[in-house]
C-alpha cells in the first residue's frame, strides 16, 4: 500500500462516502433555481441574478455551465471532485510544513475531505461552486509556500473577489507563514520581521479587496448587524456574541464529529442501507488500517502535533467572523451547516494533532481508523437521505401534473413544508419550468410559499383578495391570495389538492402548517384541465401507475363532473395491489359512486375510511355526504344510504 499514492487513498475515500448513490441523486435546496435560471432563463438572467449578489462568483457559474449539462450525475461528480482536489491541496500544504510527517499528512487530509460538521455534498450545482472558491485559497497557500508568490496572489484575489465565507481566513495566512519558517528562523524576533516580509503582499491585497466591498461593491448578501448592535446596546451585545461564539466552536468541533456516531436506524434505512453502511465503514477502515500498519514508524517526538494545534486553534476565529459579523446562527442542520465549510480546515488541524500526541502508535492508528470508518458511513447516509427526499420530490411534481394538467398564470401555490432538503424558493422553480417552460420573460408566472415561512411577510395573511407581489430571483411574481392551490404532501400519502369544503376542519392536516387555514383559499379553478405540463428531463420516465396516479386522475375527473370517470378510475384502483395511505383518499371514489347510483359501494367505503380514525374521519365524512346529498337527486337508494349514513357517524340532519 506504501506504493498508492495519497491522492488516490483520498480519492477512493472520497467515492466511497459520496458517491456510492451519485447516479441516482438529483438536483436540492439552491441547485434547482440557480439552473433554472441559467439553463432555461439563460446567461443574460444568471448574469442579473448574480448583479447584486457575488458579481465574481457569478462568472464561475457561467464558465462552468458552458462546460456541463443540466443534468444532475454530471454536477455530482464535478463536486465530488473538488471536494477531493481541496483534500489534495491539504495533504501538499501539510506536507510543505512538515515534510517528514506524510502520515500526519494523510491523516490530517482525510479528516478534512470527511469533515462531518458539513453534510450538504450533494447540493452539487451549489456546493462544487463553494468548493472551488475554497480550492483557490487553499492552492494559494500550498504556492505561497512555494515562493511562487504571483500564481498565489492571484488564486489569493480569486477567493477574495469571489464570495465572502472564505474572505476573513485570507488573515490566517499569517499563521502557516509562521508555522513554515520556525526551523528556518528560530529566533522569534527574527520569524517575526520574515513572517511579516513575506506576509505583506497578501495583506496588502486583502486591504484592497476590503476597499473595493466597503467603497465600490458594498451590496453584501448579509448585513453587519454587529456594529449597530455594539453601538446601541453594548454589554448586551458582546454578552450575546461571546455566548454565540462558544456555542459556535462547540458546534463545529465535538458537535460535529459526535454526529459520526449516531444516525443509523434499521427501520428508517431498511436492510440494504444498512449493509451498504457496514460495507463503507468496514473497507474505509480495512485501507486505513492496511496503509498506516503497513507505512508507519515510531517517532521521537510529537512538538509537530503542538503546532498543528495551535495553527487549528488560530484558524478558527477568523473562520467565524463572516457569521458573527452578520448574526448568522453556525449550525449542523440543512441548510446552515454550509457555515462550518470555513472552520473545515482548522477543526481538521486540532484534531490530527490531538491524535498524534497519542503515544503508542497503533493505537493512534487505530482510532483515526475507527473515525475514518465512521464519517465515511456518515456521509453515505446522509447521501441516502438526499435520495429519498428526490425522489419524493419528484413524485410530488408527477402527481401535481396528474392533479393539474395546466395552471392559470399568476397562480399562487401553497403547500407544507414536507420536503428536507427544498425551501418553498427551491421548489418554486420547477413550478415554473413545468407550468411555464416557454416563459423567458421577468414576469413570473407561478410561485409556491409553505405558509409557515411566509406569513406575515411575503404572504401578508391567510384571507381572500390579498395582492402578492414577490420578486423571484431572476423576475416578479403578481398575484392574489384568491387565485390559490393549497396542496397537502405527507408521503407516502398521495399529494391532496386541498377542499375548502372539507379540510378546513381536517385534524389530519398538521396545525402549526397552517395549512387547515390555507385549505379555504384553495381554487381548483386555477386548474386548466386542457393544457399538458411538461415535466423536465431531470424528472426521468413517468413512473408506473399505482394508487395516487388513479386517485389524482379521480380528482381531476371530480373537479369536471366526469363520475362516469371517477368511478371508472375507482374499479381500476381498488383492484390494485397497491392502497390508500390516508382516508380521505377513498373520498373522491365515495362521492363518484354516489352519483352514478352505486349507493352500497359509496357506503361500504365510507365504513373503512370512518374505521381509520372515527374522532377525526367522522365529522369530515358528514361534510362529504352532506354535499352529495345537496348534489345529488332524490332516490329511494340514495335515501337509505343517507340514513345509514347519518346514523353511523352521528351526522347533524340537514
Amino acid at each position: 500500500m506504501k506504493r498508492i499514492h495519497p491522492s488516490l487513498i483520498l480519492l477512493v475515500t472520497a467515492v466511497l462516502a459520496y458517491g456510492i448513490l451519485i447516479p441516482q441523486l438529483g438536483f436540492y435546496w439552491d441547485d434547482l433555481p440557480m439552473s433554472w435560471i441559467r439553463y432555461e432563463l439563460g446567461a443574460e438572467a444568471m448574469t442579473q441574478y448574480f448583479s447584486n449578489n457575488r458579481p465574481a462568483w457569478g462568472w464561475l457559474y457561467q464558465m462552468t455551465t458552458l462546460i456541463f449539462p443540466q443534468v444532475p450525475i454530471y454536477w455530482q461528480v464535478f463536486a465530488l471532485l473538488w471536494r477531493w482536489f481541496g483534500a489534495v491541496v491539504v495533504w501538499a500544504i501539510i506536507r510543505e510544513l512538515w515534510k517528514d510527517k506524510s502520515d500526519f499528512a494523510l491523516s490530517l487530509s482525510l479528516l478534512f475531505l470527511l469533515y462531518p460538521g458539513f453534510n450538504q455534498q450533494w447540493v452539487a450545482y451549489l456546493y462544487s461552486h463553494f468548493f472551488i472558491v475554497l480550492f483557490f485559497f487553499l492552492l494559494s497557500i500550498y504556492l505561497m509556500l512555494r515562493r511562487r508568490t504571483v500564481v498565489a496572489l492571484i488564486f489569493s484575489a480569486l477567493n477574495l473577489w469571489m464570495m465572502e465565507y472564505f474572505f476573513v481566513l485570507e488573515l490566517a495566512r499569517v499563521g502557516f507563514i509562521w508555522t513554515f519558517l520556525r526551523d528556518s528562523y528560530p529566533d522569534p524576533k527574527e520569524r517575526l520581521r520574515s513572517t511579516f516580509k513575506l506576509w505583506t503582499p497578501y495583506l496588502a491585497l486583502f486591504a484592497l479587496a476590503v476597499l473595493f466591498r466597503l467603497f465600490i461593491f458594498n451590496n453584501q448578501v448579509y448585513g453587519f448587524s454587529l456594529v449597530s448592535q455594539l453601538k446601541t446596546d453594548p454589554f448586551t451585545t458582546l454578552l450575546s456574541l461571546l455566548q454565540s461564539i462558544l456555542a459556535s466552536l462547540w458546534t463545529v468541533t465535538f458537535a460535529a464529529w459526535s454526529q459520526v456516531f449516531t444516525g443509523l436506524d434499521p427501520s428508517t434505512h431498511g436492510i440494504r442501507t444498512v449493509a451498504l453502511y457496514v460495507a463503507v465503514i468496514l473497507t474505509v477502515f480495512a485501507i486505513m488500517v492496511v496503509y498506516f500498519f503497513k507505512s508507519s514508524r515510531e517517532e521521537k517526538t510529537n512538538r509537530y502535533a503542538w503546532y498543528a494545534i495551535g495553527l487549528g486553534l488560530f484558524l478558527l476565529p477568523f473562520a467565524g467572523v463572516p457569521f458573527w459579523a452578520t448574526g448568522l446562527n453556525i449550525s449542523l442542520a440543512h441548510p446552515a451547516s454550509r457555515f462550518t465549510l470555513p472552520f473545515m480546515l482548522g477543526v481538521s488541524l486540532i484534531l490530527a494533532g490531538l491524535l498524534a500526541l497519542i503515544p503508542r502508535e497503533r493505537w493512534r492508528y487505530a482510532l483515526l481508523a475507527v473515525l475514518i470508518g465512521l464519517a465515511s458511513g456518515r456521509q453515505f447516509l446522509w447521501s441516502t437521505d438526499y435520495l429519498r427526499d428526490w425522489q419524493s420530490q419528484k413524485n410530488l411534481f408527477w402527481q401535481m401534473t396528474w392533479r393539474a394538467p395546466g395552471l392559470k398564470p399568476g397562480t399562487l401555490v401553497l403547500m407544507n413544508e414536507e420536503l428536507s432538503f427544498y425551501a418553498d424558493n427551491s421548489i418554486s422553480a420547477p413550478l415554473n419550468w413545468i407550468y411555464a417552460p416557454d416563459n423567458r420573460s421577468d414576469k413570473i408566472d407561478y410561485v409556491l410559499f409553505y405558509p409557515t415561512n411566509r406569513i406575515n411577510s411575503s404572504l401578508p395573511a391567510l384571507k381572500p383578495d390579498i395582492p402578492i407581489r414577490y420578486d423571484y430571483l431572476a423576475g416578479t411574481f403578481e398575484g392574489n391570495t384568491s387565485q390559490t392551490l393549497a396542496f397537502y404532501y405527507d408521503p407516502p400519502a398521495c399529494l391532496r389538492l386541498l377542499d375548502p369544503v372539507l379540510d378546513v376542519e381536517n385534524r389530519f392536516l398538521s396545525a402549526d402548517s397552517l395549512m387547515r387555514d390555507a385549505a379555504a383559499l384553495s381554487n381548483a379553478d386555477r386548474i386548466l384541465a386542457a393544457q399538458k405540463a411538461v415535466i423536465p428531463a431531470i424528472y426521468g420516465p413517468e413512473p408506473g401507475h399505482g394508487w395516487c396516479y388513479y386517485f389524482e386522475k379521480a380528482e381531476l375527473a371530480r373537479q369536471l363532473g366526469d363520475w362516469e370517470t371517477v368511478t371508472r378510475l375507482g374499479d381500476e384502483a381498488f383492484a390494485l395491489s397497491d392502497y390508500p395511505n390516508n382516508p380521505l383518499e377513498r373520498f373522491v371514489f365515495i362521492e363518484g359512486y354516489a352519483h352514478a347510483g352505486r349507493w352500497e359501494r359509496a357506503v361500504e367505503l365510507s365504513k373503512v375510511s370512518y374505521r381509520v380514525s372515527k374522532e377525526v374521519v367522522g365529522p369530515l365524512l358528514c361534510r362529504l355526504w352532506e354535499r352529495i346529498e345537496t348534489e345529488t337527486a332524490g332516490g329511494v337508494e340514495r335515501n337509505e344510504a343517507l340514513g345509514q349514513i347519518h346514523n353511523l357517524f352521528a351526522c347533524a340532519p340537514q
